[in-house]
């Protein structure tokens, strides 16, 4: 009897803990799907593109409060991705999807490399049907 409600009561947590989940979940498959190919396309260009070729991810509304100053466009010029590893998506009580990264940066002044950890926030745009990274370019010259 005390291991039937055991179960019972673990069956029950489990069931909570996934309809909680499934509730903070608030994007479709077809989203979380569109998400891995934006991310996918994203990480390439983080590593083969120029930071021209970045602009175009970046949600507009932050971009707008946060511009990019000619001297932060240089600095990205200075510099070469080597690697461009993220982490597994964990979706937000808001709607939007964070991740992680580890970058790989060499400066190609010096060819040192040194590695950055950046946390990237992505939103689901619904009026574009699309996914924006909204926290901005990587900050690559963060203290370690």
């Amino acid at each position: 009897m005390r291991r039937t409600i055991q179960i019972l009561l673990l069956a029950l947590l489990a069931l909570t803990s996934v309809s909680a989940f499934a509730g903070e979940q608030k994007t479709t498959k077809k989203q979380r799907k569109q998400l891995e190919e934006t991310q996918v396309k994203y990480d390439s260009t983080m590593r083969w593109g120029t930071v021209e070729d970045m602009l175009p991810y970046l949600d507009p509304a932050y971009a707008k409060e946060h511009p990019l100053t000619d001297l932060e466009l240089r600095r990205f010029e200075q510099v070469k991705i080597s690697s461009y590893r993220a982490g597994d998506n964990v979706p937000l009580p808001d709607g939007r999807v964070g991740r992680n990264a580890e970058v790989r940066v060499i400066n190609i002044n010096t060819q040192s490399e040194r590695s950055v950890r950046v946390k990237e926030i992505w939103r689901w745009d619904a009026e574009g049907k699309r996914w924006l990274q909204a926290s901005g370019l990587p900050d690559l010259w963060q203290e370690s």
